[in-house]
């Protein structure tokens, strides 16, 4: 048995969220304000979680 465990890194753990099927999901930046010069749909994306690569994935769900 190890000694010691691995701590979670917190920063990531607040931003990323794991789905049942194991994907890790995180919230789209730049939607909050200052959006006047953006189109309708460029806003309506920002709303929507993102999606990991499986290959980022299986290198921060380590810290998770």
């Amino acid at each position: 048995m190890a000694k010691c465990k691995q701590k979670t890194h917190k920063a990531s753990a607040k931003v990323l969220k794991v789905k049942k099927n194991g994907q890790l999901t995180y919230k789209k930046g730049n939607g909050n304000h200052q959006t006047a010069g953006d189109s309708g749909k460029q806003i309506r994306k920002r709303r929507l979680r993102g999606v990991l690569s499986d290959a980022q994935g299986k290198r921060l769900k380590n810290f998770i």
